[in-house]
């Protein structure tokens, strides 16, 4: 069976235009999407994959790519399957070998789940295990950027998870939500979806008597950061709210929207819009390229401390100079991601460093005539040039 779908879209980067659920099905302003399916969604309580529920969300990537969309597909469920068949208790994450194991057996069985389905509407299917280190790492994210964009071109749908096997506590998303997130950003995605077991953001538990859904954030803050609650409620996933959150502002700062719906019913984004239930955190304005990759970063080496002189220049689009750093942090090298934390220990933005921590500890609260003096070399402009620096 051949597929019925529209040509791709010359697609140069994401776009702003996205103000609604209803925008991410739209083909004009969601030519590309990644779609994120937590284990709680594909794997069953008796660690068997619920087959009839994703057949029927494959028919939705199906029509979405028939529409116009490329799609791309962040798939959990390697280390819930694995666990089964190897008896593993507590789902396979009982420690990180357990884990490691039922991911090496399970994500076999997962692949070749997505394979078969997609088969049936004629779409090839492309498994890509990735690392953090994957998309930390500018030479290998940029890989990953090619990789992908070559997949789409040929007609293939993506369908992406962590490497497990390999992946240790200390180099590990930890989560699929942030993984989707920057998947979306190295594949150059308008938009990212993530299939939960809950319909969204609420002002509050969801349990809890008059909590409100919100259906629509302009941007995560402190206070919508307050809303969230932590963990799955199935007991098989790794995320919650707060990292759906973390996904949102990695989203958000690549230029992309990021929605939240129920995945439990069959065909969850035909029911998700039917009823306008779930939430969607709008774009911010889009960046380039290599900013939007440094805001995305989910490890930085270091620390800068900033006075309020400093961080008002920052905001003003300034680099960042040395006499206003009031402390240092961490062991990092010169092009290493440092964050750079205003008088009041918020994180104001992420930038590459220009020195070395001990050069930084010697120069810190300095004028920059003094540097040369200092490091007995003639002196970089900026600690942190503002090239290299994105505000948070």
């Amino acid at each position: 069976m051949k597929s019925s779908r529209q040509p791709a879209p010359n697609y140069s980067g994401p776009k702003t235009s996205v103000r609604q659920l209803a925008d991410l099905a739209d083909p004009a302003l969601t030519p590309r999407i990644v779609y994120k399916v937590g284990s709680a969604l594909l794997v069953g309580g008796d660690g068997q994959p619920r087959r009839a529920w994703l057949a029927a969300l494959v028919a939705e990537l199906a029509a979405a790519r028939a529409r116009g969309q490329d799609v791309i597909v962040v798939s959990s469920g390697a280390i819930a399957l694995g666990a089964r068949r190897l008896g593993l208790a507590k789902g396979g994450r009982g420690s990180l070998a357990d884990a490691q194991a039922a991911a090496a057996v399970g994500q076999i069985a997962l692949a070749g789940l997505w394979a078969e389905l997609l088969a049936a509407h004629g779409i090839t299917a492309a498994q890509v295990l990735l690392t953090l280190e994957d998309l930390e790492d500018r030479r290998r994210y940029l890989n990953v950027t090619a990789t992908l964009g070559r997949l789409l071109a040929a007609g293939a749908v993506p369908v992406i998870n962590e490497n497990d096997t390999v992946a240790t506590n200390e180099i590990r998303f930890g989560d699929n939500d942030r993984l989707a997130a920057r998947v979306g950003q190295a594949a150059g995605a308008a938009a990212v979806l993530l299939l939960s077991d809950i319909d969204g953001l609420y002002d509050r538990d969801p349990r809890q008597p008059g909590a409100q859904r919100i259906p629509v954030v302009k941007r995560v803050t402190p206070e919508i950061h307050a809303m969230a609650t932590g963990g799955s409620s199935s007991g098989l996933g790794s995320g919650g709210m707060t990292s759906k959150l973390q996904a949102a502002e990695i989203a958000g700062l690549a230029g992309m929207a990021l929605g939240i719906i129920d995945g439990q019913p069959l065909s969850p984004m035909a029911q998700a819009l039917a009823e306008g239930r779930g939430t969607v955190f709008l774009p911010r304005a889009a960046r380039g390229a290599r900013k939007a990759w440094l805001g995305g970063k989910l490890r930085v080496k270091g620390q800068v401390h900033v006075d309020a002189g400093a961080a008002r220049a920052l905001a003003g689009g300034s680099s960042l100079l040395a006499a206003g750093v009031t402390q240092v942090a961490g062991d990092f090298a010169r092009g290493d991601a440092v964050a750079v934390l205003g008088p009041d220990g918020a994180t104001l933005a992420r930038g590459l460093s220009e020195y070395d921590a001990a050069e930084c500890i010697a120069l810190q609260g300095r004028s920059s005539h003094e540097h040369e003096g200092i490091l007995g070399y003639a002196p970089r402009s900026a600690l942190i040039h503002r090239d290299q620096l994105v505000l948070l």
